[in-house]
């Protein structure tokens, strides 16, 4: 904290050795205002650091793992807040300094310049500590898989979903993140190769989740087909799924979620029980192996309807350890998506839109302009060629998402924050 004596003898301090002829006018000079937090989102900061506070007293007189971890948690917003606090009391010291007629006229512009400072502090800090405050996705620390299918748009959408699959897997490679074709099926019309009916591209690196979650969504493209002969532009689209890939029971994998696979409470648990094994097969190309072993594994998994099948592998073992993590991955997604709907539904009142679906349209590549929106964040891309390529041009649209996401993320922090706020004060009544 600034105080009144520190701040005018730091400011005394700084005339030394300047020239005492020198006049500066600050008298007119104005304090721009510090920048605000939402007062649901500062009370759950300063909660969080009393709990911080609390827990840490709590470490001092006896070590426990789990609460060191909680304490570790909340580090980063308890002393962000700190600094956020400690910069905001100092301003009506400074400030008084500045209108204090009888100081100096240098000793107010230097008054004048911490200000200013403190001001530019306290925004950078106002949004570390917002952005601190979101929890992180419970998936973010996880592999995952893209699930990339043709929608609407006939041969045109099978060529484009090939052309996304070409994109990641440059992206991928570009940033040196593992990645493997887990699944690939062609179209069978006219015997286009390069006409993709479904790919899962496998990201093994930890974390790969939380990178391209931002490109799940329908991507729509407009061009001319090569085989249109009027040169009409035609209008195709492609899903991408974006998933959690999960740890195989008993895999070699050591973390979080290795352990919780088996507890029913977690989102990727799986009774087996409930899961219906065929070994079968494989069919079309690999070799002598197809139509010899029983190599192919499908999963059914019997509740919700849920079908996996896997047959990449000339080992049904290693075939059916991919066919339980995208399993696993399914059910886990489709579990927080109806949780995310639920909350939607809550929020929608508060902040007045809901969750976008997997139905919208999330970006658009044009190719007569060379162009590559996102209708989320809303940024344009004029180097299409760039980003089909995995380049820097995918990066900045990636990143702008994820800025965007943030966004949408504090949002509904408030909205929560507010309705529970609302629903103590009507309980208190």
């Amino acid at each position: 904290m600034f105080a009144a004596g520190w701040a005018r003898s730091r400011c005394v301090g700084s005339i030394i050795g300047r020239h005492s002829g020198r006049t500066t006018r600050c008298e007119s000079a104005k304090a721009s205002p510090a920048s605000s937090i939402p007062f649901a989102l500062l009370a759950r900061a300063r909660s969080l650091a009393a709990e911080h506070a609390r827990l840490s007293d709590e470490l001092n007189t006896r070590y426990d793992a789990l609460v060191a971890k909680k304490v570790g948690s909340l580090s980063k917003v308890a002393n962000t807040l700190g600094k956020w606090e400690a910069a905001n009391n100092s301003l009506p010291e400074l400030q008084q300094l500045l209108k204090d007629p009888s100081a100096e006229a240098e000793l107010r512009s230097l008054a004048f310049e911490e200000i200013s400072s403190t001001n530019e502090e306290i925004a950078a800090l106002s949004t570390s500590l917002q952005s601190s405050l979101v929890p992180q996705h419970p998936f973010a620390h996880l592999p995952c898989l893209l699930e990339i299918r043709p929608g609407a748009g006939g041969d045109e959408a099978a060529i484009f979903a090939g052309d996304l699959l070409r994109m990641y897997r440059a992206y991928c490679t570009r940033h040196s993140l593992p990645f493997k074709l887990l699944s690939i099926d062609f179209s069978a019309s006219r015997g286009a190769e390069d006409q993709i009916q479904e790919a899962i591209l496998e990201i093994s690196d930890p974390g790969a989740y939380d990178i391209f979650r931002c490109e799940a969504g329908v991507h729509r493209v407009q061009r001319v087909p090569a085989t249109e002969t009027k040169g009409r532009t035609h209008t195709s689209a492609v899903s991408v799924l974006v998933l959690p890939n999960f740890p195989a029971e008993g895999g070699d994998e050591e973390s979080i979620a290795d352990a919780n696979l088996n507890d029913p409470s977690s989102d990727y648990y799986v009774n087996p029980q409930d899961v219906r094994t065929d070994v079968m097969r494989a069919k079309g190309a690999g070799g002598q192996h197809v139509n010899t072993t029983d190599s192919a594994v499908r999963l059914t998994h019997i509740p919700t309807n849920t079908v996996v099948a896997i047959q990449d592998s000339r080992s049904q073992h290693q075939n059916r350890q991919s066919a339980w993590r995208l399993l696993r991955a399914r059910l886990a997604q489709a579990r927080r998506e109806a949780r995310e709907e639920e909350m939607a539904s809550l929020r929608v009142s508060v902040v007045g839109v809901g969750k976008m679906g997997r139905g919208d349209k999330v970006r658009t590549y044009n190719w007569s302009q060379q162009r590559v929106t996102d209708h989320r964040s809303g940024i344009t891309v004029n180097r299409l060629d760039d980003v089909l390529a995995g380049g820097d041009g995918l990066d900045e649209v990636m990143s702008s998402v994820k800025n965007w996401l943030k966004s949408k993320d504090l949002e509904a922090l408030v909205a929560d924050e507010e309705a529970a706020s609302i629903e103590q004060r009507r309980q208190n009544k």
